[in-house]
């Protein structure tokens, strides 16, 4: 994909052409979970502007934690996280009576499609590539909406708004979630053997962890 292919992408079809979208209800409580604090302000900016709670975690424990008191009603997730790493986020999320059934979104980098695999295996509910734009946010909610899975906003006493909040609006905060430049999330995963669709932990992603990611 051509740079001027990727600006289109993230930054023309963000506008969507005031066309009406399916939101979530206002106030909808969200976590969004990832180690680079860039991509937290980014995600999190977005859904705040569209009227949405934010909560944020930068690892793992964290994220356990948060969902376990706070039962977001939507959570994002980073899969390569030093430490607790998002598939087992995931498992135990899913496992936890009071958690299994919280709708979660995957985050990825990666420029292989394997985390895909692990993510439908785990029960995760969708998937998102970095770099992510606003319509691409967005269309990941909206697919809960439509499949039930989050409720829906009501068109008449709360019509859609497909322009952010100025209130809340941050200028020094980018409007697309761009991996950073030595994000190992870009990195080809090194693998160590076979993928076996019965083992417990996922072998390539994990492979790719570090913990000397800065923004």
């Amino acid at each position: 994909m051509s740079g001027f292919d990727l600006f289109k992408r993230l930054l023309g079809t963000e506008r969507r052409q005031h066309m009406p979208r399916t939101q979530a209800v206002r106030g909808t409580r969200m976590l969004v979970v990832d180690d680079s604090p860039t991509i937290r302000a980014v995600l999190g900016k977005m859904l705040t502007q569209d009227g949405y709670v934010v909560s944020k975690a930068g690892d793992g424990e964290t994220a356990l934690r948060l969902a376990r008191e706070e039962k977001p009603e939507l959570i994002f997730l980073d899969i390569v996280m030093p430490g607790m790493n998002g598939f087992a986020v995931l498992r135990a999320l899913r496992r936890e009576p009071d958690t299994h059934g919280i709708p979660i979104v995957m985050i990825s980098g990666n420029l292989q499609a394997t985390e895909q695999f692990y993510v439908q295996r785990f029960g995760a509910d969708d998937f998102m590539k970095k770099p992510f734009g606003r319509a691409e946010v967005f269309g990941r909610i909206q697919h809960l909406v439509e499949a039930g899975r989050l409720p829906a906003r009501d068109p008449v006493l709360d019509p859609p708004q497909d322009l952010p909040v100025e209130s809340v609006t941050d200028g020094s905060i980018p409007d697309v979630g761009l991996p950073d430049a030595d994000d190992p999330h870009m990195v080809t995963p090194a693998f160590t053997g076979p993928m076996d669709p019965h083992a417990d932990e996922p072998v390539a992603p994990v492979a790719a962890e570090s913990t000397t990611k800065r923004d």
